[in-house]
């Protein structure tokens, strides 16, 4: 099966923002589960495609999921510093996993940083997300746990671990 790396059109910007959502939520990455409000970012593909690119994998005409890429400080960056690009929402649907979309949105992502001439790829996880975290790691991505940060600071328990990749 050969999966191809594209920008999403706006036909699939529903079907992507779905797959995204039924991720994180499926894999229990959303602290206030059908409740939290991150979900109704997650599920807005073309908000993020207005202000960065959203890539997906598809492979014999069937969506397996997406990434947004985010070309350096902006309105999509959480972490990017100048010089930094920036991976948000990687999500592969529970059904498609396990085919490498995954890592062949990542290597997409870091291939358009490296075009740009950024010097670095950073992103945030979640510290349950060892699958992701074992894809950056084969990657060559490291921690840089003097950037981990809290999305919602009020909050004690909810850390984001940061990794990069120096480009």
């Amino acid at each position: 099966m050969d999966i191809v790396i594209r920008p999403v059109t706006p036909g699939e910007h529903a079907e992507l923002g779905e797959i995204t959502a039924q991720a994180y939520l499926g894999d229990g990455l959303l602290d206030f589960g059908e409740s939290d409000s991150y979900l109704g970012e997650l599920r807005d593909v073309a908000k993020r495609a207005a202000a960065a690119e959203v890539l997906v994998a598809v492979a014999d005409a069937t969506l397996l999921g997406g990434v947004t890429f985010v070309p350096g400080p902006g309105p999509m960056a959480d972490i990017a510093e100048p010089g930094e690009a920036e991976i948000r929402m990687l999500a592969v649907s529970r059904a498609h996993r396990g085919r490498g979309a995954g890592e062949a949105l990542v290597r997409a992502c870091v291939d358009r940083a490296r075009a740009l001439g950024r010097a670095r790829m950073v992103l945030s996880t979640q510290n349950t997300m060892h699958a992701a975290h074992r894809v950056y790691e084969r990657l060559g991505f490291t921690r840089a746990a003097g950037r981990d940060w809290n999305p919602l600071p009020e909050l004690d328990d909810i850390m984001l671990l940061v990794y990069e990749l120096t480009l």
